[in-house]
């Protein structure tokens, strides 16, 4: 959850029609698209990667605020669907939220904070974009 600028690498692989090597903050990922879509799901498609960083993002924020107030939470969970209704992404967050000392007060705030999290407010904001010719 820092402010740092964050770089990243995408070039073509040509294993697939869309695979593609991801670096990124040190580390490797494959992306592709699935077969249906003549890719060769070799790895992670876009849409994937979007929801897996939102579930990332909102278990991390929920662990740290929990470490904040010293709370006793043990684990958290989180079920991610994407879908489109026409042009509307819709996501879905499931927060589960493991810990029995919990107090219904505590975990009615974690599910608050998981709605905060920085990558909920950047896909929920209007954030720019400069595309340029290299």
């Amino acid at each position: 959850m820092s402010d740092k600028t964050i770089s990243a690498h995408v070039i073509e692989t040509g294993e697939s029609n869309f695979a593609v090597d991801i670096a990124v903050s040190g580390h490797h990922i494959k992306g592709d698209e699935p077969l249906d879509v003549e890719g060769g799901n070799l790895g992670p498609a876009p849409y994937d990667l979007l929801t897996a960083a939102l579930g990332e993002c909102t278990a991390m924020t929920v662990r740290w605020y929990a470490r904040q107030h010293a709370w006793p939470l043990d684990r958290v969970e989180v079920n991610l669907t994407h879908h489109k209704e026409g042009v509307q992404d819709i996501f879905t967050k499931e927060v589960i939220l493991h810990g029995a000392e919990l107090t219904e007060e505590q975990r009615t705030r974690l599910i608050a904070i998981a709605g905060k999290c920085p990558v909920h407010k950047t896909i929920t904001s209007s954030p720019t974009i400069i595309t340029s010719a290299g």
